[in-house]
């Protein structure tokens, strides 16, 4: 009886988080409300409220809102009234350092995650948290430090009474689960097969009922054990620096994923290490050197750090080895049905795979049997999700940009928002339309949260609200 009671509970506390995670539920990115019609920033706006700076996106639980942000030391998460906008609580922790960052990236970046009741967040420069629905700290966990060459941005996900982190960092990346009620580790599996990567992991469940948490991560995709952390198959293809949180439906997988230098005609493959230090290893020490491999055909793209990946300013036969698979890799969009296969999957389970007009940052979208990419540049492609064949691509008038936030859909429409604050509205399906574009005059790199009590969406100063009633 206790068993039923714990799953009755867990559930209905899942049903009260109607945007739990980043995308909402499961990375998917659509949602139960609707899009207004109208929704800039002095259109349509129910509450607005500042915001300390931070990139991660809103998550809902029922009248709250959840986010992180960072100042100074302090590394903060806030619990806001989805009726009037009100800061319930605002908790803090202290940086325990602070490590390297792109400049694109944030100290508050990854998403908090919501069981319907309890926050858990993850700031690289500290470790984990969870908060009660009254800002208790109910328990934390110091995690890293990392080698993450522009800094950590996964964000956790639950899978039952699981709490999942992945940590893809240039040396000894890992996937770990926590107990989320007392922040035990549950287990711990090491990734020996990827580098540095953003990637928040999703869920997936086999034909048989087994749960297993599914990563995209350089060159592999792989299923897990959400129970043991067991890894149970992997997939080949992906490009060499995964940013791109897949998508799950009806049994598929669909994910992207793209990195400079890895777009069709760009490929470089080189040979055998072996062969290399034959020919450039200058000293004959069995490493390379910056001036032996620079001035040598084999010269590396890009800063020297993307590829020392210990940073002891020499190659060795391990970073030559990722180095090479970069110089081989490909940027690539791919649907992936691994059913109950176990092991490598590359030749039994890609449904397809596609190359053109691969997006860079924002995730897919999967909305009313069409799948949706926006690319830099403000370029938009509707997909065959069963087949991979391009219905449409052109690019959103009036929001040619860059775009970090992902793709949403409610309600009959769909939003994307770029970097620099041009917010469209769009009439989905294969021959998609844009309604309207909008200009917050603000940056945006969070994914915007959609629920039956309203849209909020976060720039880089405040959180908007949009439609929707009054909370009681």
């Amino acid at each position: 009886m206790r068993h039923l009671f714990v799953a009755l509970t867990m559930a209905a506390c899942m049903e009260a988080a109607e945007w739990p995670s980043f995308r909402g539920d499961n990375g998917s990115g659509v949602g139960a409300g609707t899009i207004p019609a109208q929704l800039g920033p002095e259109e349509g706006v129910r509450w607005k409220t500042a915001t300390p700076p931070g990139t991660s996106s809103p998550i809902v639980a029922g009248d709250r809102i959840y986010l992180t942000g960072a100042e100074g030391n302090e590394l903060f998460t806030l619990a806001i009234d989805a009726g009037s906008g009100r800061v319930r609580w605002k908790r803090a922790v202290e940086r325990g350092r602070q490590e390297a960052l792109h400049k694109l990236n944030s100290p508050a970046s990854p998403t908090p995650v919501t069981d319907g009741e309890n926050v858990y967040a993850f700031f690289a420069d500290f470790g984990l948290v969870s908060y009660g629905p009254d800002g208790n700290e109910r328990w934390r966990v110091a995690l890293g430090p990392f080698e993450n060459l522009h800094g950590m941005a996964a964000s956790p996900v639950l899978a039952g009474d699981r709490l999942i982190l992945v940590c893809d960092q240039d040396t000894a990346s890992y996937v770990i689960a926590f107990h989320k009620d007392s922040g035990k580790v549950a287990w711990k599996t090491p990734r020996p097969a990827v580098v540095h990567g953003f990637a928040t992991p999703t869920l997936y469940t086999t034909p048989k009922g087994e749960h297993q948490v599914v990563v995209p991560g350089s060159y592999l995709m792989t299923g897990y054990s959400a129970e043991t952390g067991e890894e149970r198959w992997s997939v080949a293809g992906l490009s060499w620096q995964i940013k791109t949180t897949a998508i799950t439906s009806d049994g598929v997988i669909y994910a992207t994923g793209w990195a400079p230098g890895a777009d069709p005609g760009q490929n470089r493959p080189l040979p055998p290490f072996e062969q290399v230090l034959s020919e450039i290893d200058a000293n004959k020490d069995g490493k390379l050197a910056p001036e032996e491999l620079n001035p040598s055909t084999y010269k590396h793209s890009g800063s020297w750090r993307a590829i020392d990946l210990n940073a002891d300013q020499f190659i060795d036969a391990r970073e030559f080895g990722f180095y090479s698979a970069r110089r081989s890799a490909r940027n690539v969009t791919l649907a992936v049905r691994p059913g109950d296969g176990l092991g490598d999957l590359t030749e039994k389970a890609v449904l397809w795979r596609n190359e053109r007009f691969v997006p860079q940052v924002s995730s897919p979208l999967l909305y009313d049997g069409v799948l949706y990419t926006i690319k830099d540049g403000g370029i938009l492609t509707s997909m065959d999700p069963a087949t991979g064949a391009i219905h449409k691509t052109a690019r959103i008038p009036g929001a040619i940009d860059p775009y970090y936030s992902s793709p949403v859909a409610a309600g009959g429409r769909m939003m994307i928002a770029s970097e620099h604050g041009k917010v469209t509205v769009i009439r989905p399906g294969a021959d998609w339309e844009p309604l309207a574009v909008y200009d917050f005059e603000d940056n945006i790199y969070a994914t915007p949260a959609i629920t039956e009590r309203g849209l909020y969406l976060r720039t880089g100063s405040a959180l908007y609200a949009f439609g929707g009633a009054k909370a009681k």
